[in-house]
């Protein structure tokens, strides 16, 4: 599946920069609060203005401080998955259980340098684990290969029965990272820049996803 990523697109045109990546998978929307990330990007009301222009899911990523207050609204509102960081709280799986609740996926995002194993025991009470493979705050960073290692312990547990979610990466995603990132088992790539930054958005979103699937094939070979 591939998600662009609204945070590169240009906000004073959304609703045409939506329209121009239609045919991806997700839409992904980037909400920073400017404490959890030093960044302040878009929020709730700009999901809800969204949500009747596009009928590609939302894929709401909260950078947000206090997500057991702020992360339930989204899914409220009508987002498709609604995913907060491990870091903001110390009840992930109760946060998890309001989003579900109020009628939306939820998913577990991780900073780079935040251990996978500690979070493997909760991981079946969520829909997507979000991997991120740049420092989350700003859009168009290079792309950080260890973050893989993650990808792939939780992959193992996927293909193994253990459990079903969907494994998500976010940060330097492009035509030259992609590949390693299908490899190492990822089941979503969010990409911004790599989108929003060319000529044809819809094109790259498609061209993006014959690559993974180029890879996958050449994986079972």
């Amino acid at each position: 599946m591939i998600a662009p990523s609204i945070l590169s697109a240009d906000f004073a045109r959304l609703a045409e920069e939506v329209r121009a990546v239609e045919g991806a998978d997700w839409l992904h929307v980037d909400v920073m609060d400017n404490h959890f990330v030093p960044n302040l990007t878009l929020g709730l009301p700009v999901v809800q203005s969204l949500l009747k222009t596009t009928d590609i899911p939302l894929d709401c990523h909260l950078m947000i401080e206090d997500p057991a207050r702020w992360a339930p609204p989204y899914a409220e509102a009508g987002a498709y998955n609604v995913t907060f960081h491990a870091e903001a709280t110390d009840d992930p799986v109760a946060v998890a259980r309001d989003i579900r609740a109020a009628g939306a996926k939820a998913g577990l995002s991780v900073k780079p340098n935040t251990p996978i194993e500690p979070y493997l025991e909760i991981l079946r009470d969520f829909d997507t684990l979000l991997v991120m493979s740049v420092e989350p705050g700003f859009g168009g960073q290079s792309f950080i290969p260890h973050v893989l290692e993650k990808a792939r312990a939780v992959r193992r547990l996927v293909d193994s029965g253990e459990l079903r979610l969907v494994v998500e990466i976010d940060g330097g995603i492009n035509m030259d990272t992609i590949e390693a990132a299908a490899e190492a088992g990822v089941d979503c790539f969010v990409a911004g820049s790599a989108v929003y930054g060319t000529d044809d958005p819809a094109a790259t979103v498609e061209a993006l996803r014959e690559k993974v699937i180029a890879t996958e094939q050449a994986a079972r070979r």
